[in-house]
């Protein structure tokens, strides 16, 4: 009993409606096959009409001929004793599907038609056929009369069945059900189907194939069993290329791989497959078993044939696997849009290509496509491949020429002409000499100058006025037209030297004018309506900028062409505006308002990600938030839609371009939009400007600049400490600047309370430790400073405040006084203090210190000195929240907040503003403030006298007592003064790092350094 099998799959380079030549190369596909032992040809999908009839699958014809084109592939002789699946489209009961037909020896097995079709991308089957809806199920189909004559039937199964030989099962599968989340595969390999077949219509997308790939596998991973994909080549009439890439994979793993571009019309790619290899995967998954224990089953068709059919049976070797070739985007682009060029023009019927070369990098990337398919042609036919030389012999109208040399056939085939003007520069018209030099085109040069002249002369006559370039007086419109004129003088010419210069040259034939307007160009409509972007065919009208960049310097290195040095550097530029002393004055990305790297993350989420203003908007807020504010990026995201509103009518005359990208702008069928718009996008633009100012507000609440998250369970590994929270501020900001120092990243007081504001902006009345444990995302980032950590960074922000005063200034800086009160006993540990009358005081042993605010800096609303001779920043109306501060920097409970007391009706100014009493202060504490308080005239008057007469006298004595601290108190805010210049120095000297104000002795009490 035979296991091993030999299968063959097929990449074939049909055309659209060349029904005679479509049978000739199935055939000679089936024929290839059986010469290398195989007993199972697949081929790829709709492959005898070929996929691109588009609206012709709407017209009767082209399932009659598919059908004469089915008779002559039966009766041939070389499709004989073999297995064959086709694809061609079938009419059922007035319905038309896309069908697979299965046949062997002239007898039909089954008709198989598709039962999930592809309407995503440039695909529209819907549009021309119907999926089958009833799984599991076949019926009767009559055969045509035609077919009757040859295969002896009147009906064959059509419908969801499967194929069951002598030793083994196999059935087909199509195209989009491949890619499809409930796949047919998985019922069909459930079902015991051993070998599945799929023949696919996939087009070329760069960077596709690794998707393909990973989809080829994983059908075979979970379930076992032998996947056989294959796939068109060429171009067969339309906008898209197919990259061949047919494969055979076993239980996950790909064993054979089919060339993915080359001249190749006929690929056929076989592999030996032992059937218990699958068997044996396939038990071995117990829980793959017990799905399949419940399984329903589906309709076999037997057939009196056995695949393994073989007297060497055991000689043969099964296919190992292999590593399936992924190519890079740039070896994509230098073979995809070549070969897709050299089929549009062998079935064209010219005589080559002409090429408006302006020196630019779009233009020059589609001049290395041309270079790259004249390699590909000498290669092929150095190689013997026939087909290939009777074509170039045809193009070039010579049938004994042989081509030898790339430079050489180039000079044949290939006309490239520079069109210079007054405002063309001389290394853009050098750069395009020697480009073309290097890839051996027939190049010219010439100038516009009195085409152009003598068009403006006819507009000038008529209405007389003489319109002038921008940076000649005119206006906007009148620069707009100048540079229009001369694009569009070019796209004339260009087809009159396309017409015409074979003829000069005394060869026959045309040539078809290639563009070069590249897929960010054409999204943004920034190209002239009618100019050189006006093509027969564009190569690169699918590729992004940034690929044709990756993929010029990699021709640069492929080919040797030393001048794309020179032109990948060159910034780009359309050169329709005057030089300024000689020099551009005019750049594309200038022009456009955005970058090349902008258009394509708009066009991505534009196409793939189906984005309108609105989504763009929220979506390019993540993407671009540390570059751009939400106010910046609303307008760049309505500038794109206003500039892609106004342009999009020119995608209707948009030239046949290679489709490679998955968000080109292509108006024909991929992307199907309206052309007439309301550029202002009144109610879109509206919701942008909402959320725009919504997250501008919000991030206001936050500190300026950007935030980095550590990880909390790092740790430093110089102090064990936890990381701090960055927050990087702006140089300029003396006051509230970040500090760097060993002991981490700590930030300014202002940047501490903005952590305790609520998401209104309001003042937070909780605790820190309920605000932490209430907030697990302000938890998770907020790490409270240290005590000496808050000392240091005062320092540093009294050292950047006082840098640019002078001495005197800095002494005036203490001029003013204001009132003050303490900070509570649980505060950081003992520091010098200033007392009601400015003198210096210090605690009672046992107790801690007190830190006052002295002065308030005039000109300043949330800058104070304190009587350490630190600066703090603070909000005038945040007493509560600097108390909040200390609580959080000491990793202690919140004060209670003690009223401020003030005159009858009249409210606290900025400057009398101080730190609340905390309520766990010593009632001997209390009574003692109280008593200084209270009215110099209690104790003079008696303790007879009444207490509103103390009170009395009380308030004309505080402006004298006022008056004598702030004379008494003058030499120690000299000395404060002389401290402050002191540490600022220290801080500057830098050789002493960041001063630490107190330490501990042992045994002692802490005392200043």
């Amino acid at each position: 009993m035979g296991r091993k099998v030999i299968l063959a799959v097929c990449s074939l380079n049909q055309w659209a409606l060349d029904f005679t030549e479509n049978a000739k190369r199935i055939i000679d596909s089936i024929a290839i096959a059986k010469q290398k032992g195989a007993t199972l040809r697949s081929g790829p999908e709709l492959e005898i009409c070929g996929y691109g009839c588009a609206d012709h699958f709407l017209e009767g014809d082209t399932y009659l001929h598919s059908w004469e084109m089915l008779t002559q592939i039966l009766k041939n002789p070389a499709c004989q004793d073999i297995i064959v699946d086709v694809g061609m489209p079938v009419m059922h009961k007035n319905v038309a599907y896309n069908c697979r037909v299965i046949f062997y020896n002239k007898n039909i097995l089954l008709i198989r038609p598709k039962m999930m079709l592809c309407d995503d991308g440039c695909y529209r089957e819907s549009r021309w056929f119907t999926a089958w809806k009833r799984e599991r199920e076949v019926e009767d189909y009559y055969l045509p009369r035609m077919l009757r004559e040859v295969t002896g039937q009147s009906t064959v199964p059509i419908g969801d069945g499967v194929i069951a030989t002598l030793d083994t099962c196999f059935a087909p599968e199509i195209c989009e059900e491949l890619w499809n989340p409930k796949s047919r595969h998985i019922d069909l390999a459930l079902d015991g189907v051993e070998i599945i077949m799929n023949g696919s219509g996939s087009y070329h997308q760069l960077r596709k194939i690794y998707t393909r790939v990973d989809l080829v596998k994983s059908a075979t991973y979970k379930g076992g069993g032998v996947y056989m994909f294959s796939n068109l080549i060429g171009c067969d009439g339309e906008r898209v290329f197919y990259d061949g890439g047919s494969m055979i994979s076993v239980n996950g793993q790909i064993v054979a791989e089919g060339p993915q571009f080359t001249l190749d019309e006929v690929c056929v790619t076989t592999a030996t497959v032992d059937l218990e290899d699958v068997r044996s995967y396939k038990y071995g998954i117990r829980s793959r078993s017990e799905v399949a224990a419940r399984s329903k089953p589906f309709p076999r068709i037997q057939v009196d044939y056995a695949l393994s059919n073989r007297e060497d049976d055991n000689l043969l070797r099964a296919s190992s696997p292999i590593q399936f070739t992924l190519l890079p985007a740039a070896e994509e682009i230098r073979l995809g849009p070549a070969i897709w060029m050299w089929d549009y023009l062998r079935r064209s019927a010219q005589g080559g290509f002409f090429l408006p070369l302006s020196g630019g990098i779009d233009s020059s990337a589609t001049a290395c496509l041309v270079a790259s398919m004249c390699h590909m042609v000498v290669e092929a036919v150095s190689s013997g491949r026939r087909s290939v030389l009777s074509d170039i012999q045809r193009i070039v109208g010579q049938p004994d020429y042989v081509p030898k040399d790339p430079r050489e056939l180039a000079n044949r085939i290939f006309t490239t002409c520079y069109m210079g003007s007054e405002n063309s520069s001389n290394e853009t018209r050098n750069r395009s000499a020697q480009l073309a030099n290097q890839i051996g085109s027939y190049h010219l040069s010439i100038s516009i100058d009195t085409a152009v002249a003598a068009v403006l002369k006819i507009f000038s006559t008529a209405v007389n006025m003489v319109p002038k370039f921008r940076a000649h007086g005119g206006s906007l419109r009148e620069n707009l037209a100048m540079q229009n004129v001369q694009a569009r003088v070019r796209m004339v010419l260009a087809y009159l030297f396309a017409q015409l210069s074979l003829w000069a040259r005394g060869r026959s034939g045309g040539l078809l004018v290639l563009g070069s307007a590249n897929v960010d160009e054409s999204l943004r409509g920034y190209m002239t309506k009618y100019d050189c972007s006006s093509a027969d065919i564009n190569p690169i009208g699918g590729i992004s900028k940034t690929d044709l960049r990756t993929f010029v310097n990699h021709c640069r290195e492929r080919f040797g062409f030393s001048s794309l040095e020179s032109i990948y550097h060159a910034p780009p530029t359309a050169e329709l505006e005057p030089l300024s002393d000689g020099e551009l004055a005019q750049t594309d990305e200038q022009d456009m308002g955005m970058t090349y790297e902008e258009l394509s993350v708009y066009g991505k989420l534009r196409k793939q990600q189906a984005c309108g203003p609105y989504s763009m908007f929220c979506k390019l807020l993540h993407l671009s938030n540390n570059k751009h504010s939400p106010e910046e990026i609303a307008e760049k995201v309505k500038l794109f839609f206003q500039l892609y509103a106004i342009n999009r009518h020119k995608m209707t005359v948009l030239t046949p371009s290679y489709h490679a990208e998955s968000y080109s702008p292509d108006d024909n069928r991929f992307d199907q939009r309206q052309f007439l718009y309301n550029v202002k996008w009144p109610w879109q633009f509206h919701r942008i400007d909402e959320e725009a100012k919504k997250m501008g507000q919000v991030l206001k609440l936050r500190e300026p600049g950007s935030m980095e998250e550590g990880n909390a369970n790092d740790v430093d590994s110089d102090t064990g400490a936890s990381p701090r929270l960055v927050i990087n501020t702006a140089p300029k900001d003396s006051v509230n600047a970040s500090v760097s120092s060993p002991m981490g990243v700590t930030v300014s007081l202002s940047s501490q309370l903005a952590l305790l504001r609520n998401g209104n902006g309001t003042i937070t009345t909780s605790s820190p430790r309920q605000i932490l444990q209430s907030t697990p995302a302000l938890a998770g980032r907020y790490v409270p400073l240290q005590p000496h950590q808050v000392q240091q960074l005062q320092l540093q922000q009294q050292a950047q405040f006082l840098q640019s005063l002078s001495a005197a200034q800095q002494l005036s800086q203490l001029s003013v006084p204001v009132s003050f009160s303490k900070v509570g006993k649980a505060g950081p540990p003992a520091i010098a203090s200033v007392a009601a009358n400015g003198a210096p005081t210090s605690e009672s042993s046992g107790s801690n210190s007190a830190e006052y605010i002295v002065n308030r800096v005039p000109g300043s609303d949330n800058t104070v000195l304190l009587s350490s001779g630190r600066y703090a920043t603070i909000d005038p109306s945040m007493l509560g929240p600097i108390n909040a501060l200390m609580a959080v920097a000491n990793q202690r409970p919140l004060p209670t907040p003690e009223p401020e007391r003030t005159t009858a009706g009249r409210q606290p100014s900025a400057q009398s503003l101080a730190l609340p009493t905390p309520a766990s202060d010593p009632p001997k504490k209390k009574r003692r403030r109280k008593a200084v308080e209270k009215p110099a005239a209690d104790a003079e008057g008696g303790k007879g006298k009444a207490a509103e007469k103390g009170s009395n006298s009380g308030k004309k004595a505080l402006p004298e007592k006022a008056a004598k601290a702030r004379s008494e108190s003058a030499s120690v805010l000299e000395g404060l003064a002389k401290k402050v210049r002191r540490n600022s120095l220290d801080v500057q000297a830098g050789d002493k790092g960041m001063p630490v104000l107190m330490k501990e002795g042992e045994g002692k009490q802490p005392v200043l350094v």
